[in-house]
């Protein structure tokens, strides 16, 4: 059963990602480390006592859709009920609508331990506080005093309508259209896929934000407009009035995450005597995918987390696993009959990389968790942070999710044929962590963001400036000269100047309009980004000076991943900087 790692997760917001350099003296100083320790310790709590529990529940049972209606799976109603009333989906909203306004480094840590709790549950408050965002920043004030307060208590909750059966990624050809009024609202017809929550029991509102095009729009992407439609119309006191003009046709039959239902939505057919989805516009007209952006840059680091928090409950269902079963006699074993698993080589291989890819994916996106916070409340070099924030933000969400799936996959290997055998669970973390890389923006489509909008900004002196800061980190590893960390600043060292050469090689092919090239290597130059900064954050957690008593524990994982995983860097940055020209030699293959 998963237990929160709370003592972890406090220790990486604090001495990697940065939160104690901000309590102390900094833009957090107004936040007390007691406030801090239990604010995650009942989130912990939370998520190991009554999140878990129901986690196989769900995947068994699944989302069930009945005479237009959706319901959850057993408990998961009660279960939603409570975490609202904990006041938990408040956590960084405003004030003034009932928010707490705390760090969103808080919430990113929160939003780990609930989804190892259960990925599909806690998808349903990651897309709710993605939509408060939207709508703060960029509703109106009418819009803001009807739906936010209710939204920020978990009595309603969001979703978000982008994709539809013909366009995925591609937004610009969305056909899903909406109709002005005179009283100044708007019709909303047409048809959304995969939206996530879409249709449940849970609350007592759902509030859909909706892409949908005007007729005299301009084409493509500058012609969307964003809609709020709510799934029931609410009255000027503030209650429930009649049901709006959309329902779920159909819900997916996935992979994983069956707890969550994933919704057909089907908008203006008149299936409850509408003429038309009524809904308000947020924001302009025709500039609502700028508004969606609000909301998806908050869904990415919060897929990000989902694999992080994948990594967290594999990795620990697959050491408590090979601790009990036994197979064989390891070398050195000295016990009588045969060995706990965990005692042979190839599984703490195995174990270790686990560790070492989750806490490494952990660092990278409190990281960037600590990056959007300073850019909102220090009081300079804003612009700094917000581009380390914009840095950060594909890499936290690929590096991380394309380690649930690998961390997930080998948690399966440690069990052996059980962990193909769905009893013992560890399957279910496999399937549940696939579709992180691909919903948010494909993890592709990241890299290819971070190639051609991330490494040249502010002429490339932020990614240049962020390898120097990382420079300093093997440094202090050389200078500690402690045995512990064995060959790590070497190895740092040689990793960095990979991660250097292949920034400076797509700047060059950037520069030059050859963009074929750099995005030949875009996918394995995010990788190489990533395993870097896993090192890096590794060694500065081993460097902290705490009183916890688990240094030379962090140390110890510092130097397997040094010794161990960087050394593919050199390899990743011969795919980047040599791999395109076989590209276009070997497209004629898959004619």
């Amino acid at each position: 059963m998963y237990k929160a790692p709370v003592q972890e997760i406090a220790f990486t917001l604090k001495h990697v990602a940065g939160m104690a350099e901000a309590i102390d003296g900094g833009p957090l100083s107004d936040l007390g480390e007691d406030l801090v320790e239990a604010i995650l310790a009942e989130a912990g709590r939370f998520a190991t006592e009554e999140i878990a529990p129901l986690a196989d529940v769900g995947d068994r049972q699944g989302a069930r859709l009945s005479n237009g209606e959706v319901k959850t799976p057993d408990g998961w109603r009660d279960l939603y009920r409570n975490w609202a009333a904990g006041g938990w989906n408040g956590l960084t909203a405003a004030e003034e609508f009932g928010g707490q306004a705390l760090p969103h480094m808080l919430n990113v840590a929160a939003l780990e331990m609930w989804n190892s709790g259960s990925m599909a549950f806690a998808l349903c408050p990651t897309l709710t506080m993605g939509a408060i965002e939207a709508l703060n920043v960029h509703g109106s004030a009418a819009l803001k005093e009807k739906y936010l307060a209710r939204m920020v208590s978990g009595e309603w909750t969001g979703t978000m309508n982008l994709t539809e059966p013909h366009a995925g990624s591609d937004l610009g050809v969305l056909k899903a259209r909406a109709e002005r009024r005179e009283d100044g609202t708007y019709r909303i017809f047409g048809q959304k896929i995969f939206i996530t929550w879409g249709e449940h029991d849970a609350a007592e509102n759902i509030i859909h934000l909706v892409l949908a095009r005007l007729p005299d729009a301009p084409d493509g992407t500058r012609g969307i407009s964003l809609f709020l439609v709510p799934k029931f119309l609410v009255n000027e006191d503030g209650s429930l009035g009649a049901r709006n003009d959309l329902h779920c046709h159909s819900l997916e039959h996935k992979l994983g995450i069956h707890g969550s239902p994933t919704c057909t939505m089907i908008y203006g057919d008149g299936k409850f005597g509408g003429k038309g989805a009524v809904g308000w516009l947020i924001g302009e007209e025709n500039k609502g995918l700028a508004c969606m952006f609000t909301m998806m840059n908050n869904a990415r680091l919060a897929v990000g987390m989902q694999g992080v928090a994948i990594c967290e409950a594999a990795t620990q269902k697959a050491i408590a696993y090979a601790k009990e079963r036994t197979q064989g006699k390891a070398p050195g074993w000295r016990g009588s009959g045969m060995s706990p698993i965990i005692e042979h080589p190839d599984v703490i291989r195995m174990l270790l990389t686990m560790k070492a890819l989750t806490q490494g994916s952990r660092a990278i996106t409190y990281a960037c968790a600590h990056a959007i916070d300073m850019a909102h409340r220090a009081t300079e070099r804003q612009e700094h942070w917000r581009e380390r924030a914009a840095l950060l933000t594909p890499i936290a969400k690929s590096f991380a999710t394309d380690a649930g799936v690998d961390v997930a996959s080998l948690g399966i290997q440690v069990h052996g044929g059980m962990g193909f055998i769905e009893e013992t669970g560890a399957a279910r973390y496999l399937r549940d962590a696939r579709i992180a890389p691909i919903y948010e923006g494909t993890n592709g489509i990241q890299a290819i963001d971070l190639v051609t909008r991330k490494l040249p900004l502010s002429d490339s002196k932020q990614v240049r400036g962020f390898i120097t800061e990382l420079k300093a980190i093997a440094e202090a590893v050389r200078s500690s000269n402690l045995d512990g960390f064995g060959a790590t600043a070497d190895r740092l060292g040689s990793s960095l100047a990979d991660l250097e050469d292949a920034t400076s090689w797509l700047l060059e092919r950037l520069a030059e309009g050859r963009s074929a090239e750099a995005l030949s290597g875009a996918t394995p130059y995010l990788r190489l980004f990533g395993l870097v900064l896993t090192g890096c954050y590794l060694a500065k957690g081993g460097l902290a000076n705490t009183a916890d008593g688990l240094g030379e524990g962090r140390i110890a994982l510092c130097r397997f991943t040094a010794e161990n995983l960087l050394s593919e860097t050199a390899a990743l940055k011969d795919r980047v900087v040599h791999g395109a020209e076989s590209f276009a030699a070997a497209r004629a293959v898959l004619a």
